[in-house]
């Protein structure tokens, strides 16, 4: 990995003079993406700025990497910071001399930026309480972190047609979208995984295909493999638009794909040894006979032991908080911070004392389920986006609070500002994406409304789009709905199951 990591480094200078070429105006945007995106950066809507990626694996942020982000935020006077739906953090409004400087200080912290963008594997996803949580079938992160050091060799041995996103699961809740990613492991009661491939939330979504069951955890490597052999031999490298694996569905059939993928295992265990250690880190620490309660506090599988959830507004902190949260964890044995596929961070490992003293610091997030709700970057930073998402939920939230709903009257919404799904809107009990729709002659900002989305294993399924709604409408859309539901003393989840024809009825109001 050491020689891996000299490597990135050495391709820096290369990075850092395509950047300045672009900030003089002397590479295209189109040009510059292109190759930026294989170094975890892009250049925010309208060039003057650049954002990075940090890859994290798991969602894992030690507490040697909160460190760095905290003296990152300081040194650059960075302003604002995102938690994405792929557990990464990114930082935004960032200069041409930060983003370069900061891609190589982020290797000396141990974090990898290379193929947070472009045609590469991007961050591994695992469960982001894998290990603590109560009830898991067992710890995945092991084989998380073990796969993601396993594909950053590929970046740079093997040419994808797009990017490959790898994530493991350790529970039927599947927070990671094990089911339906490009390849999937969920984990299963019996200490094994079972195996999904060619699935993806965006455009013309798909769930995965499944592949296999009774994985051993020590030979996921092998499927990794398997995957990327099959996705450079079936993969659509002439047509960008097609060029993510769930379309080899399209292309072979899901028995065909099947057959194609297990083709390509088979001469992977032929001619390979790609066994891995798949013991867990041993956590040592223990109570200190406090018990700690609250709506945020959750106990761990280690009796006394305890993790605290944090979700900022739309995965956007204060960027100060970093530096509160090294602060405050830096003495705590063991507690660190895990990223949430849905922008939620968790505190994990803390006894009694601690727990407390970090739901504490942590007040500033949602009050309630609705205020969890996740939004892509949005339109203001992203080069894609046509909606302001993050500027949506932030109205919203602001309007309803005026109400003063009880916690579950409304429920969490996921937004994104285009189809490309990073809000994940298409497996959201309601979802939004963005576009535009003309109305009397004037083109209005507007997001398409999805219903009944879910991630749950065995549940899974992609919400129905019902119409548009003008972005100025959506305020109005969840007070009413939460008056609905309040009045008949429900959780929206409730009302939802009873009247289902009245959520239609009243959103029709507003859809076009």
């Amino acid at each position: 990995m050491e020689n891996l990591l000299q490597e990135f480094r050495g391709e820096l200078a290369g990075f850092q003079e395509m950047t300045e070429k672009f900030y003089a105006g002397e590479v295209s945007t189109k040009e510059y993406k292109g190759f930026s995106g294989g170094f975890g950066s892009y250049a925010q809507k309208g060039g003057r700025a650049s954002m990075l990626r940090l890859r994290l694996p798991g969602g894992r942020v030690t507490k040697e990497k909160l460190r760095f982000i905290a003296d990152a935020i300081e040194e650059y006077g960075i302003d604002k910071v995102h938690f994405t739906t792929c557990q990464t953090v990114q930082f935004h409004n960032l200069s041409a001399k930060a983003t370069c400087e900061l891609i190589e200080k982020a290797l000396d912290a141990g974090i990898v930026t290379r193929g947070g963008g472009g045609d590469f594997p991007r961050n591994v996803m695992a469960s982001p309480l894998s290990g603590a949580e109560q009830g898991e079938y067992f710890d995945v992160l092991p084989m998380a972190e073990a796969v993601s050091d396993y594909l950053l060799g590929m970046i740079k041995a093997v040419k994808m047609p797009r990017k490959l996103k790898v994530c493991f699961s350790n529970s039927p809740a599947n927070e990671t979208h094990a089911t339906f990613r490009d390849l999937g492991f969920a984990a299963q009661a019996d200490g094994t995984f079972t195996v999904y491939s060619a699935g993806g939330l965006g455009k013309n979504p798909r769930m995965g295909v499944k592949i296999a069951e009774h994985v051993e955890p020590s030979d996921v490597l092998y499927y990794v493999k398997a995957m990327v052999d099959t996705f450079v031999a079936y993969g659509d490298y002439e047509n960008r638009g097609r060029a993510r694996t769930r379309y080899m569905q399209d292309k072979l059939g899901a028995e065909g794909y099947r057959a194609a993928f297990l083709e390509k295992l088979a001469q992977v265990k032929a001619e390979e040894n790609l066994k891995i250690n798949t013991e867990p880190e041993t956590l040592k620490k223990t109570e200190d006979g406090t018990e700690a309660s609250g709506k945020r506090i959750i106990p761990q599988k280690q009796e006394g032991l305890y993790a605290v959830a944090w979700h900022p507004l739309g995965g956007v902190p204060a960027v100060t908080k970093f530096g509160e949260l090294y602060g405050l964890l830096k003495d705590m044995k063991d507690a660190e911070l895990r990223i949430g596929p849905d922008e939620t961070v968790y505190v994990v490992n803390l006894n009694g004392s601690e727990a407390v003293k970090v739901e504490a610091a942590t007040e500033d997030g949602a009050q309630n389920l609705f205020e969890t709700s996740v939004s892509c970057i949005g339109s203001s930073i992203c080069q894609i986006g046509l909606r302001d998402s993050q500027g949506a939920l932030a109205a919203v939230i602001e309007e309803v609070r005026k109400h003063g709903f009880a916690d579950g009257v409304l429920p969490r919404i996921h937004i994104s500002g285009c189809s490309s799904s990073c809000g994940t809107h298409q497996i959201g009990t309601l979802g939004f994406h963005g576009g535009v729709k003309r109305v009397d002659g004037v083109v209005e900002p507007a997001f398409t409304f999805h219903v009944n989305g879910s991630d749950s294993e065995g549940e899974e399924r992609f919400g129905e789009e019902w119409g548009m709604m003008l972005q100025k409408d959506m305020p109005a859309f969840f007070v009413e709905m939460g008056k609905a539901v309040e009045a008949e003393d429900m959780t929206f989840d409730e009302w939802f199951s009873a009247y289902p024809e009245r959520l239609r009825e009243l959103a029709g109001k507003y859809l076009y």
